[in-house]
C-alpha cells in the first residue's frame, strides 16, 4: 500500500471557494429583493398616476343601428366615484375636457359617490356639477354605490335619497325605471333609465316595450342608460337601440397583451369597455372618470364623445 501525500493547498482551495459562494448568494438574493421592491415602487406610483391620467375619446355611432334623421353629440360620463381618493377637483376637470367637445346632451350612468358624503362636500359637489348642467341639459341614471341594499353594504346609503336630492339641486334629470322623450337638436329620442341590478332595482318591464308588443317604424330611437352592462341579460325582449353603461372601469386593472381584466366587477368580461354590437343592437361602456383605491392600470379614466349621424 503506497502512501498519498495530502494536497492541503487543494483543500484549502476548496473550503475558500464554499465560504465565498454563500456571500455571493446572499448578496445575489438581496440585489434581486431590492429590484423587486423598485418595480413594485414605480408600477404603484405609475397605476397612482395613471388612475387622474383623462383622455377623450370620440366615437361614431353606426347610423344603421342607430337611425336619426339629424346629427348630434353625446357627452357620456360615468363612475365619477367623488371620495378622498377622487377629488371634486379632478371630478370638475372631467367636466370642463367634456364641455369643450360642445355635446348637444350628456348622459351619465351612475356611482356619483363611493361611500356616504358629509353636508360641506355635498354642497360642493352640486355646484361642480352645476358647471355641466348650466352648459348642456344632463340626464342620468344610478349605480351600486349610489344607494341601495348592495350600497349599505358597502358603507354606503341604504336608500338613493341622498344622490337624488344632489342630482335634483344640480339640476339633472334622473330616471330610474323610467322612460322620457326628450328632443336634442329637433332629433327625438325615447331616453329610459334603469335602476341598478346589484341594488336589485332593475325593472325594464316598467318602461321598455316588448318586442312582441310590435312598435312602429315612426317610433324614436330608444336609449337606455343602465350602470351595469350585465343587465343586458334582463333586456333581450326588449326594443331599444342604444345602452350606455359603465361600472366596469374598463377592468381598471388589466394585464398588458393578454386584456385579461381579473377584478372586472362583471360576469360578462367581453363587454368591459368600448362600443359593441349585441343582438344587432350597440352597447357603450365608459372607462369611466374615477375609480376605486386610487389606482389603475393599462386602462386610463375615459370621457366619452359619441358622435350621432344621419344618413
Amino acid at each position: 500500500m503506497s502512501d498519498e501525500i495530502p494536497d492541503f493547498q487543494s483543500t484549502l482551495a476548496q473550503a475558500n471557494r464554499k465560504k465565498m459562494a454563500k456571500p455571493k448568494l446572499v448578496t445575489r438574493l438581496l440585489k434581486l429583493a431590492l429590484l423587486l421592491i423598485v418595480l413594485g415602487f414605480a408600477t404603484w406610483g405609475y397605476m397612482k398616476f395613471e388612475a387622474r391620467w383623462l383622455t377623450v375619446d370620440s366615437i361614431d355611432l353606426p347610423n344603421e343601428k342607430f337611425p336619426v334623421r339629424r346629427s348630434f353629440r353625446i357627452l357620456h360620463l360615468s363612475d365619477f366615484h367623488f371620495s378622498d381618493n377622487v377629488p371634486l377637483s379632478y371630478i370638475e376637470e372631467s367636466i370642463v375636457l367634456g364641455l369643450r367637445k360642445k355635446a348637444d346632451v350628456c348622459f351619465i350612468t351612475g356611482d356619483f359617490i363611493t361611500t356616504k358624503i358629509s353636508d360641506d362636500d355635498f354642497a360642493k359637489y352640486v355646484k361642480v356639477l352645476g358647471k355641466l348642467t348650466e352648459e348642456v341639459p344632463t340626464f342620468a341614471c344610478l349605480g351600486n354605490h349610489d344607494g341601495g341594499k348592495w350600497s349599505n353594504s358597502a358603507n354606503g346609503y341604504s336608500n338613493t335619497e341622498r344622490v337624488e336630492e344632489l342630482l335634483q339641486e344640480a339640476k339633472i334629470g334622473l330616471l330610474e325605471n323610467e322612460r322620457r322623450v326628450i328632443y336634442v337638436k329637433g332629433q327625438p329620442l325615447a331616453l329610459v333609465g334603469l335602476g341598478d341590478i346589484w341594488n336589485q332595482r332593475c325593472f325594464p318591464d316598467k318602461c321598455l316595450r316588448k318586442k312582441s308588443e310590435g312598435g312602429s317604424a315612426q317610433n324614436p330611437p330608444t336609449i337606455i342608460l343602465s350602470h351595469n352592462p350585465d343587465s343586458k341579460a334582463f333586456l333581450s325582449e326588449h326594443e331599444w337601440n342604444l345602452m350606455l353603461c359603465g361600472h366596469t372601469h374598463g377592468g381598471q386593472c388589466k394585464i398588458p397583451f393578454l386584456g385579461y381584466a381579473p377584478f372586472a366587477p362583471v360576469k360578462d368580461h367581453d363587454y368591459l369597455e368600448g362600443l359593441h354590437t349585441w343582438e344587432d343592437r350597440l352597447i357603450h361602456i365608459s372607462r369611466g372618470v374615477g375609480n376605486l383605491h386610487g389606482l389603475r392600470f393599462n386602462c386610463r379614466p375615459q370621457v366619452c364623445i359619441l358622435e350621432a349621424k344621419a344618413p
